[in-house]
């Protein structure tokens, strides 16, 4: 193994959702569980509500902690509530097309043309920040995780620190 793909990462998990609770949250608790199964850190599991000033208001704030990653679950659909593009996609200051890209084609195998309305996107925020935004439904969680996130997500910031 390289020791960019070692990395050990601090991470923090934000759910973005009106009726997820902790309880409820198995989207959220699957990504913290996968981390923490990855020997990375969380630091933070946050849930907060659909609604894009209290969105940028947690990540004006997560930016100042000592974090590596950040992974959102929730509000990358169409519905008139899901505002997790257009409340952060504007914060991304290096995108990674790749990820949407190949997490929609991952997705297309599963669910067929339905893949299409993920508006998952990743990037780096100014602070270094590595991001990832997914839908947030488990399946869909656990198919970014297991496929696109846990796999790259040492190599993707050692190749920003370099």
């Amino acid at each position: 193994m390289h020791a960019k793909e070692s990395f050990i990462a601090n991470c923090a998990v934000v759910t973005i959702s009106d009726t997820r609770t902790f309880d409820t949250d198995s989207s959220g608790t699957y990504i913290k569980e996968a981390l923490t199964a990855a020997n990375h850190h969380v630091l933070r599991h946050v849930i907060v509500p659909d609604d894009g000033a209290k969105i940028k208001q947690l990540f004006a704030e997560l930016k100042m902690e000592p974090l590596h990653v950040i992974i959102s679950t929730g509000g990358t659909g169409l519905s008139k509530r899901d505002v997790t593009y257009e409340s952060l996609f504007s914060e991304v200051k290096q995108e990674i097309p790749g990820f949407g890209e190949l997490f929609r084609q991952i997705s297309f195998a599963d669910i067929g043309t339905r893949a299409m309305a993920t508006r998952a996107f990743s990037g780096f925020l100014e602070e270094d920040i590595l991001f990832f935004a997914l839908p947030g439904s488990k399946n869909a969680c656990e198919t970014g995780m297991k496929h696109l996130i846990l796999p790259e997500m040492g190599h993707l910031l050692a190749e920003r620190h370099k």
